[in-house]
């Protein structure tokens, strides 16, 4: 059975920083494209980041661009968010999914395998 546990979400201040962790059980990243996505009120699930493991390339929205770092822990199994001078914008709940493709996906639908979701709040 596969799992996908977000961790490290919380309440930050704007300029203030959070490592977002994605641990999986039940499959293995490497064969795997990793997406962050996120979806605040009234709004639609973006997709702020993503990381093919097989292609070895990444992908970030433009809003997080410069601020947003994907990486991965192949010993872990574990697919990182490091997320830098945040904003109130960023507000959201955010999940990590994966698709067994070797390219960098941004269309959440596609996806196989989701998380729970983490919140993220940042206050100004």
């Amino acid at each position: 059975q596969v799992q996908l546990v977000e961790s490290g979400g919380g309440l930050v201040q704007a300029g203030g920083s959070l490592r977002l962790s994605c641990a999986a059980s039940g499959l293995t990243f490497s064969s795997y494209t990793v997406g962050w996505f996120r979806r605040a009120p009234g709004k639609e699930r973006e997709c702020v980041a993503g990381i093919s493991w097989t292609g070895g390339s990444t992908y970030y929205a433009d809003s997080v661009k410069g601020r947003f770092t994907i990486s991965p822990d192949n010993a872990k199994n574990t697919v990182y968010l490091q997320m830098n001078s945040l904003k109130p914008e960023d507000t959201a709940v955010y999940y990590c999914a994966a698709i067994r493709t070797p390219l960098v996906v941004v269309t959440w639908a596609r996806y196989d395998y989701w998380g729970q979701g983490t919140q993220v709040t940042v206050s100004s």
